[in-house]
């Protein structure tokens, strides 16, 4: 059974062929490019849901505008935004 970083990678390799089917590489191109789009595809979906997770606890304000949307902090929330990453903080220091 492979490693479960391997296990990561076959993943990410084989969601962007079926994304793609019609996609042909080498192993250098695969890992140049096909790795590097599934990475910013996912990091970009990851965003999307965080981003969308502050603006529901009310620390963010989405503006949409045609075509796009953009985000800033609440002001009046500039104090619970600090008390969030604080708490964060104290639980990544009990994860370690």
């Amino acid at each position: 059974m492979p490693r479960p970083m391997v296990q990561d990678i076959a993943k990410d390799i084989l969601e962007y062929f079926l994304r793609n089917p019609q996609a042909t590489d080498d192993l250098e191109g695969v890992a140049r490019w096909r790795l590097m789009s599934q990475t910013i595809y996912r990091d970009v979906e990851e965003t999307s849901q965080a981003l969308d997770y502050l603006v529901e606890k009310g620390l963010l304000t989405r503006i949409t505008r045609p075509g796009s949307a953009f985000f800033r902090l609440q002001a009046e929330q500039r104090a619970g935004a600090q008390a969030f990453l604080a708490r964060q903080g104290k639980r990544r220091l009990k994860q370690d």
